[in-house]
């Protein structure tokens, strides 16, 4: 459906300056490389500074899902330019953080649609930040689909995970799914509390959506390299062995900076990175059971 009036309500400053890896500088885009890499037919994935790109080369013209940062339209348009002879149709947003959002303005000024569930509108419409031009025009609730020549792209709402908007794209005529930021590989995943999102429902849906594919599924991440169920899977198992430590420490008495002290078992450290650190997902933990126990 097309949007409707969107509904204001106070968006938390970190969520919004998201800078989600690799960390790059204002004056370093230059230096920064589209690379593309062909999963199928009509699909591929994009890597350069901020969340991965899926795009899908539509017979009247090319789909993308996320767009990084304004300064890299330019670079991720030639490298598009490459996969297919047409413009640069559609942009979906998988969700509101800016590492994924921050091209839409550049686009929408090219005459590219942009499309996103409706929290994502919500949220990017509160933050006076935003450029406007790079509102969505288009969102949906629960689900939309994409119609090209070749077949529907299935978008899919997933709520209260990362985010309050969190989607999954299906891109058809191929076992390829793009799954936004419920999918960092191999790394602490930031669960943005402050933007509707649960350790629970991170959980709950990374397995709803796990349950749907198979071994041969190619997953472009938010975050990390291409990857597979096997690999998502791990994450999951991760989240819920780290929360279990956590929930064991609490339960014995420790506050939050004690659970922090003590650390996780050793045995997670790899799983550490320059955003979500343990210190940081530890508090991740703590305080989305506390909001839990309190429901």
């Amino acid at each position: 459906m097309v949007r409707g009036t969107a509904a204001a309500f106070a968006i938390i400053v970190s969520s919004v300056l998201l800078m989600a890896p690799p960390v790059v500088a204002q004056n370093n885009y230059d230096n920064v490389s589209i690379e593309a890499t062909k999963l199928a037919d009509n699909v591929y994935m994009l890597t350069g500074a901020g969340g991965n790109i899926g795009v899908f080369t539509a017979a009247d013209g090319a789909i993308m899902v996320d767009a990084q940062y304004a300064p890299l339209k330019d670079k991720i348009t030639a490298a598009i330019a490459k996969l297919s002879d047409k413009p640069i149709k559609t942009l979906i947003n998988s969700h509101f953080h800016r590492d994924h959002t921050d091209g839409n303005a550049a686009f929408a000024a090219a005459g590219v649609s942009v499309i996103a569930q409706q929290n994502v509108y919500d949220r990017l419409q509160a933050n006076e930040d935003f450029d406007r031009a790079g509102l969505p025009q288009i969102t949906f609730s629960q689900q939309l689909a994409i119609q090209t020549e070749q077949g529907a792209l299935q978008l899919e709402y997933y709520p209260d995970g990362h985010t309050d908007g969190d989607i999954i794209t299906w891109f058809p005529g191929a076992n390829v799914i793009h799954a936004g930021d419920l999918f960092f590989v191999d790394r602490f995943p930031f669960i943005d509390l402050n933007a509707g999102g649960t350790v629970d429902g991170y959980i709950n849906n990374v397995s709803a959506v796990i349950s749907k594919i198979d071994d041969d599924t190619q997953i472009i991440p938010g975050h990390g390299s291409l990857s597979d169920k096997s690999d998502w899977q791990r994450l999951v198992d991760m989240i819920k062995a780290t929360r279990a430590e956590v929930v064991a420490a609490k339960a014995k008495g420790l506050s939050e900076a004690e659970v922090i002290e003590q650390g996780l078992s050793d045995k997670w450290q790899d799983w550490s990175w320059n955003f979500i650190t343990e210190k940081r997902w530890i508090e991740t933990l703590y305080r989305d059971h506390d909001a839990t126990a309190g429901m």
